[in-house]
């Protein structure tokens, strides 16, 4: 009897160990979590499933984008006839400045064909008219560029505050555990406060990458601004040498 009293006293602490470490494990602390510290990790994954998608999809979109445009330009600067650079420039759709290009084209293409196109102030009017064309698609093509860069943005300031939440959540949970049953040593407060901290980890995996992607996407957005914007003066001046004199 001695012997199997012995035994159990032996065994008590190692199953105590075993079982606290079974708590302690990912696993463990994301099932005893409570439902609002679910809620926020469900909320916090979601978020990086997301942002992970706009990362992939806007990198192969600006790679193809910045490609495209480099070809496009160096179609057009090689090109002396405006009609084959637009017959040729449906080969460069996902270039914002050949977009650009089709706009102002298919702008004076329209115009010179008016009636009073060969008057001064019907030359004014259609390069008035062209340059807004290009205004117009210039502004459509940045809008484009920049699409779903606000939802990282969103992402990268508010996924660390929600994460902080879920951690509040579940510490001010492990006090109330600890004030109802009046026991507070190092294996009872261990679980809920590593529960918790796992919520403000989560935030910063679903933040980190976002920041980084939002900057990074950002700096190729202005790139191609920028390539329009010249784009759009060099046109305009060449329309204006040929067409307007």
């Amino acid at each position: 009897m001695e012997a199997l009293f012995a035994q159990l006293v032996t065994a008590a602490p190692e199953a105590v160990a075993s079982a606290t470490q079974a708590e302690m494990s990912i696993s463990g602390l994301l099932k005893a979590a409570t439902p609002v510290v679910k809620a926020v990790l469900v909320v916090l994954v979601l978020m990086s499933v997301l942002c992970w998608y706009i990362i992939a999809y806007k990198w192969i979109f600006f790679k193809k984008a910045r490609a495209e445009t480099s070809q496009f330009l160096n179609l057009f600067w090689k090109s002396k006839k405006l009609d084959e650079i637009y017959n040729a420039s449906e080969r460069h759709l996902r270039s914002p400045v050949c977009q650009l290009f089709r706009e102002g084209y298919v702008e004076l293409s329209r115009l010179k064909s008016a009636p009073d196109s060969d008057t001064m102030h019907g030359q004014m009017g259609e390069f008035e008219n062209v340059e807004r064309a290009l205004r117009r698609s210039q502004t459509a093509e940045q809008v484009k560029l920049d699409s779903m860069l606000p939802i990282l943005a969103t992402t990268a300031s508010a996924a660390p505050f929600v994460g902080l939440f879920g951690t509040v959540w579940g510490i001010m949970s492990a006090f109330i555990d600890i004030a109802k049953h009046g026991d507070a040593t190092l294996i009872t407060v261990a679980p809920g406060i590593a529960e918790a901290l796992i919520a403000t980890a989560i935030g910063l995996v679903a933040a980190i990458p976002a920041v980084v992607a939002y900057n990074f996407f950002l700096s190729k957005s202005r790139v191609l601004e920028a390539d329009m914007e010249n784009f759009s003066n060099e046109f305009l001046n060449i329309i204006k040498r040929h067409f307007f004199k």
